[in-house]
């Protein structure tokens, strides 16, 4: 059974730095055909991708985000991250990591990506930026 578990949210000013982590157990996320995500939902949004990281460590990120955050992953340790520089108010949100067996979701269509095929999802973890 896949099990995600997110940490590392909080409350900083904008311009701060963040990292969130995602333990993983129950997959092997250096497979090649495994996908990580990261998805925020923000309070009366729909959730979006931020980023995404495949088995072979290619990452991509949603255009809002370039430039700012970083995903990484340590297979060693089984954990996914998200480093989050330069933030924003509009960063504020629920952030959640998420899995996928197929490694076709690792790709963005219409800078989205496909959360329908994101099978496994972390709890999420909250993360405020204040102005």
């Amino acid at each position: 059974q896949v099990q995600l578990v997110e940490s590392g949210g909080g409350s900083v000013q904008t311009g701060g730095s963040l990292a969130l982590s995602c333990a993983a157990s129950g997959v092997i996320i250096s497979t090649y055909s495994v996908c990580l995500a990261w998805f925020r939902q923000a309070p009366g949004k729909e959730r979006e991708g931020v980023a995404a990281i495949g088995g072979d460590g290619v990452t991509g990120y949603e255009d809002s985000v370039k430039g700012r955050f970083t995903v990484s992953k340590d297979n060693a340790n089984n954990t996914l991250y998200l480093q989050m520089s330069s933030l924003r108010p509009e960063d504020t949100a629920m952030y959640y990591c998420a899995a996928s067996l197929r490694r076709a979701d690792c790709r963005w269509y219409a800078r989205q990506l496909n959360q329908a095929g994101f099978n496994y999802w972390g709890q999420g973890t909250q993360v405020t930026v204040s102005s």
